[in-house]
């Protein structure tokens, strides 16, 4: 598979998009001015504890407390108190816990008011973006990741990652790892680390230490609400987490920018250094890289697939729901097979579709009905199998008696809303349509379609005059003639200036018209 980050930079923000396969399964976006960050610690201060909510809201400096659960504290929390009390008024010098005694863990199913309380300082991590009206979430069980590893003060525990299949390979991470992990620390092997020398994880440990020195450096005297340690920028954050060897290509628009992508590339993976590109192409990197028409056919409330079934994307306020469409282009024959093709397509594109908006919390998806077992066992395997590689945690049940599967997912950030309709050419405004630039991909499909169903009709294409000039223009390259190459039958391609730009209708050689609907 081949992996592509494509990175569009401007004086404001940050577009980021991947692609597999040359197609579009993750996007995020950061303004450059961008204050909360997953991964960001702060010295908080507690403003109110709820413990109907069993939940404390902390100053940490956003407009919005941020929330911190009881579940969330973790069961070193005496420690991180102690550790960070003793920092701030200067009496614990050191940023290493060699001497430092871990206290007795905290129970789980304690109360907040019995461990914290109002106006505390309190050291924490940002786990979740602001969403909404709510303010961001917050967890006490510090963590500074790297690229193979994560660190975790406070702790002694040692983990390997499950994806690390190999159980020789698992068992000599565990012991390279458990030999050079500093006391009172924690350390989790990522998969990313399958095959690293010692070396490697070694040199990865100094640099995570150096963080938590910065931590001890700046808690020092300081006064909440203060940042103590940012998190990468987004773009190294990602890069950090998914980057590995089937990357073929990083495409950077912004000099600058580039020359940071380069450095920090030379830090984390020196062999791939050479896979970052500079696009120095007058033309939007997006736009060379077809991310633009991507975003523009992959975002809004329904999502087509090239067998021509769609999805439609509702979000509520409690749950999102995708209704399943076969169209109006049902194969023939086997039914319960079509049903079966349209489903499993379907599956591929809501496991792309989850990735790209970034849809968490809980999702209903509503799928044809099928009435073969094996067809919901395959369904159900299939699903989970295209989720594999989505970094968010979910989990996936069976289909309900109803015929709906529900899957929860991961949210750490806003979902991603993209607005892809255009204002109306012809009305001026008071009036949407479908994005223009994808009439062709449209046309396209219906053709395909009365090809299937009329394999022996002439026929005759009316549509606006400037979309006619266009799928006519270029003689050998135009349109017409790639369709005489696919079909074997010429195609006329007739304007007529009574449609609207995005209209167009088919008629075979009786002048009749074909109805597609």
């Amino acid at each position: 598979m081949e992996k592509e980050l494509i990175i569009n930079s401007t004086p404001t923000d940050v577009e980021i998009a991947l692609l597999e396969d040359s197609k579009l399964v993750e996007l995020h976006y950061q303004k450059t001015n961008t204050n909360f960050t997953v991964g960001d610690i702060f010295l908080g201060r507690i403003r109110k504890l709820m413990p109907g909510l069993n939940a404390a809201f902390v100053d940490i400096g956003h407009k919005k407390d941020a929330f911190l659960h009881y579940t969330d504290l973790g069961p070193k929390l005496r420690s991180l108190l102690k550790y960070s009390d003793g920092v701030n008024r200067g009496s614990t010098k050191s940023h290493t816990l060699e001497g430092f005694k871990i206290e007795p863990d905290i129970i789980k199913t304690g109360k907040i008011d019995q461990v914290l309380s109002k106006k505390q300082n309190i050291l924490v991590q940002v786990l979740k973006e602001p969403i909404s009206t709510k303010g961001p979430r917050l967890s006490c069980e510090i963590t500074i990741p790297g690229r193979f590893l994560v660190l975790t003060p406070f702790t002694e525990v040692v983990a390997v990652s499950k994806k690390i299949a190999n159980s020789e390979e698992r068992k000599r991470l565990r012991v390279l790892v458990e030999s050079i992990c500093p006391k009172n620390f924690g350390l989790i092997v990522r998969t990313a680390a399958e095959g690293k020398t010692v070396a490697d994880l070694h040199e990865e440990l100094n640099m995570m230490m150096s963080k938590w020195e910065e931590v001890h450096r700046q808690l020092v005297k300081a006064e909440p609400p203060m940042k103590l340690l940012s998190e990468l920028d987004k773009t190294s954050s990602i890069m950090r987490d998914i980057l590995n060897d089937s990357f073929n290509r990083i495409v950077v628009n912004d000099k600058e920018l580039y020359h940071n992508v380069r450095t920090f590339m030379g830090s984390i993976s020196p062999d791939q250094v050479s896979i970052v590109k500079h696009h120095r192409s007058n033309k939007p990197v997006f736009d060379a890289f077809g991310v633009t028409r991507q975003i523009k056919s992959s975002f809004g409330k329904t999502a087509t697939m090239p067998s021509g079934a769609y999805l439609v994307i509702e979000h509520t306020e409690a749950m999102h729901v995708i209704d399943v469409n076969s169209g109006h282009k049902v194969a023939s024959g086997d039914q319960a097979e079509a049903v079966l093709a349209v489903n499993l397509e379907s599956a591929a594109e809501i496991a792309r579709q989850m990735r790209l908006r970034d849809i968490g919390g809980i999702i209903i998806i509503d799928f044809i009905d099928m009435r073969v077992a094996e067809h919901k066992k395959l369904l159900l395997s299939r699903m989970r199998e295209y989720m594999r590689k989505d970094r968010a945690q979910h989990t996936i049940l069976p289909l309900s008696k109803f015929g709906l599967m529900q899957i929860t997912r991961q949210r750490v950030r806003p979902e991603v809303k993209i607005n892809t309709a255009e204002i109306c050419p012809a009305c001026k405004g008071t009036g949407k349509i479908n994005p223009s630039i994808l009439l062709t991909d449209e046309i396209q499909r219906d053709l395909e379609f009365i090809m299937q169903s009329r394999p022996n009709s002439q026929l005759v294409l009316r549509t606006h005059p400037y979309v006619q000039a266009h799928l006519t223009k270029g003689w050998l390259k135009s349109a017409q003639v790639k369709w005489y190459r696919q079909f074997f039958r010429w195609i006329k391609v007739q304007p007529d200036t009574d449609y609207q730009l995005t209209e167009y209708r088919f008629f075979d050689a009786n002048e009749d018209e074909i109805r597609l609907n």
